[in-house]
């Protein structure tokens, strides 16, 4: 997302004033270069830059590191607590009935938006309903009806009515029955004069509880213009940033964020419905300083083992870093990180891992999902328990019986072997290792007075 950069280049600066009892201008300086480089890169406006930067710097400069804890454990906690105040807090969102109302442009996700929404409400023991109020875009209805199919969540429509705010009327009507009612409504390539009557007509027929804009990660500068007559014409209360599963830069959302005062509500981080997280700006700045984000993980664990009708107390992601790692260990465990996302996203969330593991392993130890994946699970049905307590075992023999047996090239199976050997040689160099620098300098903190950070105050 918008800070990812931000976190490696960061991490390594930190590094580098790791022993020093304390830091001088110079240490300062090089950490708020840091910042400003890649938040300017991320498309943030040059004021907010400027203004962290600032605070950074003052309370670097100024504030003394509590006794016993090192300059560059204090200068991380700094950071760590101005990049939450930048962002902000998460919008309110009460577990409770309400309306909400979606804006954006065309193109900015607002239809996928709106059943990943739902969706995440209906998770929660709230039935949520779409309702689909685009007129103007051909398809939009059949999309919508799909989504929300998808999602199993009421969706309610009308292709041939022309009037959307009736159709948001009747739609509120027609699905009362859900506790949670989103409405969907249309999008154009412009902020053009009609997109604003027509949302601010909506917006006076159904009333809403929660304005939310909707923003491709992709946006950049344009985020400030587009965020600002959203906000005069219906006020915002939350931005959903969706895409962010690309490379966009995502900057543009904290200039909405600030532009309209308001907060990021929820980010959209794949294709599918389930792809959708509530945004933790302490859980999200702890991850990306390599702190890990215990709530994100415990959610996606939960979500993996429905996914695979399973008990997420029977799967532990931090075994993988424990005792011996086998095949039979990449079988059981490789699908359920696959429902939980790509392993380098799942490693972020483990406190002490992300920063620690994540930037030593190569890139194809991470590259386990897909068709690759599929191969791979049906080559280790093939395997004996020995073969799968023991891979030393696999020679030549072995591996053209597997092949045989699970139509599976023996090429792939070699790439399975070779898969296995390099993850399991890079895990058993962490193995025992802990909770890691960062953790115990959290725990520090806490007992210094320093809690509330996020997942660990």
């Amino acid at each position: 997302m918008v800070l990812d950069e931000l976190g490696g280049s960061l991490r390594q600066t930190l590094r580098s004033l790791r022993g020093q009892g304390r830091l001088n201008e110079d240490d300062i300086a090089a950490v708020v270069k840091d910042i400003q480089r890649s938040l300017l890169q991320a498309d943030v406006e040059v004021d907010l830059v400027m203004e962290l930067s600032e605070r950074i710097k003052e309370r670097g400069l100024s504030e003394d590191p509590p006794a016993g804890t090192t300059a560059h454990d204090h200068i991380l906690k700094i950071v760590y607590e101005e990049l939450v105040e930048l962002i902000g807090e998460s919008t309110e969102l009460v577990l409770e009935p309400q309306i909400i109302l979606l804006a954006g442009l065309q193109g900015s996700g607002k239809t996928t938006t709106s059943a990943k929404i739902a969706w995440w409400f209906d998770r929660k023991g709230l039935p949520a309903a779409v309702i689909q109020t685009d007129t103007f875009r051909p398809g939009a209805y059949e999309q919508s009806k799909e989504m929300a199919d998808r999602a199993g969540v009421e969706f309610y429509g009308d292709p041939d009515a022309e009037d959307p705010v009736t159709i948001a009327t009747d739609g509120l009507e027609a699905t009362a029955e859900a506790e949670v009612q989103i409405i969907d409504t249309a999008g154009r390539h412009a902020l053009e004069d009609d997109l604003i009557e027509e949302m601010e007509a909506i917006e006076r027929a159904v009333d809403p509880d929660v304005n939310l804009l909707v923003l491709d990660a992709a946006i950049g500068q344009g985020a400030k213009d587009q965020a600002s007559q959203f906000n005069d014409s219906i006020g915002i209360d939350g931005v959903v940033v969706t895409k962010l599963d690309g490379t966009a830069k995502g900057g543009g959302a904290l200039t909405a964020v600030a532009e309209t005062d308001s907060s990021i509500a929820f980010l959209g981080t794949g294709e599918t419905v389930q792809d959708v997280e509530r945004f933790e700006p302490s859980g999200f700045i702890s991850r990306l300083l390599g702190m890990g984000d215990l709530r994100q993980l415990s959610e996606r664990v939960e979500r993996a083992m429905e996914a695979a009708d399973a008990d997420p107390e029977d799967w532990d992601p931090e075994s993988i870093f424990e005792g011996d790692f086998t095949l039979h260990d990449m079988r059981q465990q490789l699908e359920a990180m696959q429902n939980m996302g790509p392993l380098e996203q799942v490693m972020d969330l483990i406190p002490g891992f992300g920063s620690n593991i994540k930037d030593q392993l190569p890139d194809e130890a991470m590259d386990v999902t897909g068709e690759r994946l599929f191969k791979y699970r049906i080559a280790m049905d093939s395997m004996t328990d020995e073969e799968l307590e023991d891979p030393s075992v696999l020679n030549q023999s072995r591996i053209e019986r597997i092949s045989r047996g699970s139509g599976i090239e023996q090429e792939v199976i070699k790439e399975l072997i070779e898969q296995y050997n390099m993850m399991e040689r890079t895990l058993s160099q962490f193995q025992g290792m802990g909770e890691g620098d960062m953790q115990r300098m959290m725990k520090r903190l806490q007992q210094q007075g320093g809690g509330g950070l996020g997942p660990f105050g």
